[in-house]
């Protein structure tokens, strides 16, 4: 059974990923950070009293479902999309994030301290996030459960809900292609 401060440990270690994926899906700032809370809530509501190993899983799983239900109002309030492929991004990704924070790392500092390295770091990722935004939603929400979210293939497969061979097919092809667009821009990873 999960402490009220493992909980709390665990909701704060995962909220700046779990904002930054929702963001990915529904590409407003507002309703990313809608969902996301909602998950939390009911995450803590419902699975509180959950081991602390199932939290991971869980709120995975909530997440994906929280983010499908807002994708279900917004068709059935005759919103302007009905696929994750067709939105438009309507928000600036860069509005509610410290670019120094995210983007310095502990082995790099002095790297970070210099701004034409930080620019360049910057502009790269906001041409990966430009691709990742335009994979087909389960390349993209297989791709951000295994590396952004870092859980491996059957955790992904339970969260999204299918096999696990579709798991690494999606992973396969959002790879090949986000390869393909940053070869074409230049970027080599």
């Amino acid at each position: 059974m999960a402490t009220e401060q493992e909980l709390s440990a665990f909701l704060k270690g995962v909220e700046k990923r779990a904002f930054k994926r929702s963001v990915f899906h529904v590409r407003d700032d507002e309703a990313a950070l809608d969902i996301v809370q909602d998950s939390m809530l009911k995450l803590a509501q419902h699975y509180g009293d959950k081991p602390a190993n199932e939290l991971p899983m869980l709120f995975q799983r909530i997440l994906s479902n929280s983010t499908l239900d807002w994708f279900r109002r917004q068709k059935t309030q005759k919103a302007v999309f009905t696929h994750f492929s067709d939105l438009e991004s309507s928000a600036d990704t860069d509005g509610d994030f410290d670019w120094v924070e995210t983007y310095a790392t502990n082995n790099d500092e002095a790297a970070a301290s210099n701004a034409e390295s930080l620019t360049e770091r910057k502009q790269t990722l906001l041409s990966i996030e430009k691709e990742i935004q335009e994979l087909p939603a389960r390349q993209r929400e297989a791709f951000l459960m295994r590396y952004w979210e870092e859980m491996d293939v059957a955790e992904t497969a339970a969260a999204m809900g299918c096999s696990e061979g579709s798991v690494k097919t999606h992973c396969f092809r959002a790879i090949q292609t986000l390869s393909k667009a940053l070869k074409a821009k230049g970027i080599e990873l």
